[in-house]
């Protein structure tokens, strides 16, 4: 167990990094629909975001290898599409469909970090495993883009059940899957992953934070008829976008 010590540390580091950005729901503002309009814009930037520079780039420099543009396209429809479903079930579901929108965002949110996460917790784990210095700046880089993630999912899942509890357990769960899931996977498939499922995993991950941004958190943000609010956090998202 020494051997995979440090690299278990790095990658939990980095996974519960998504806490800090629920210390927000913590503050108490005077206007929460200012924040929410604010809060929800950001979130939407910064998954926009990531898709675009970091999550499809990367696949595309594995895939431009073998195959055209087209299969990427269809890799980032498939993971718009199952967002649609989901989106889909969760209006029709009895259980799900009294609750307003901002807690089906939260949902949404947690759903498509949790699985960004796992492929982030294979990549960190085993680059810590084989070269400490490398897994250690990977940890610092994905820590930083992991607290935005923290405040677009704990925001609206807090004011949308108004249980800080709720908000901070589903925030944590998605920060622990990244440590949780590269270690299993690493210890049970390590023989088996390849750069292939990878960066398939992160394709499908990019089309659901795509949809999730265009269709559900924009509309929100909108929809609180706060545009000055909606503009600074894009600025803001922007630079934080470039800065990490």
């Amino acid at each position: 167990m020494m051997t995979i010590s440090i690299p278990l540390i790095l990658t939990t580091i980095s996974g519960l990094s998504t806490m800090l950005g629920s210390i927000l729901i913590f503050f108490k503002f005077k206007n929460i629909n200012k924040l929410l309009s604010f809060s929800l814009m950001f979130s939407a930037t910064i998954m926009f975001g990531i898709s675009i520079t970091d999550l499809i780039p990367n696949a595309y420099n594995y895939f431009s290898k073998f195959y055209t543009i087209k299969f990427l396209i269809l890799v980032i429809l498939l993971g718009i599409f199952i967002t649609f479903i989901l989106d889909n079930y969760m209006n029709t579901n009895n259980k799900l469909k009294n609750n307003n929108n901002l807690y089906k965002i939260g949902i949404f949110s947690m759903i498509a970090i949790i699985i960004h996460n796992l492929p982030e917790g294979i990549i960190t784990f085993m680059s810590s495993y084989k070269n400490i210095n490398l897994g250690l700046s990977l940890t610092i880089a994905i820590a930083c883009h992991n607290i935005p993630e923290g405040i677009s999912l704990s925001l609206p899942i807090y004011y949308g059940t108004h249980s800080r509890k709720k908000a901070l357990i589903y925030t944590f769960i998605s920060g622990l899957s990244e440590p949780i899931g590269g270690l299993l996977i690493f210890l049970i498939f390590k023989n088996y992953l390849n750069d292939f499922i990878l960066n398939f995993i992160l394709l499908v991950v990019a089309g659901m934070m795509i949809y999730l941004s265009i269709v559900k958190l924009i509309p929100e943000a909108i929809k609180q008829k706060y545009p000055k609010n909606i503009l600074l956090s894009f600025l803001i998202a922007l630079i934080i976008l470039l800065i990490i």
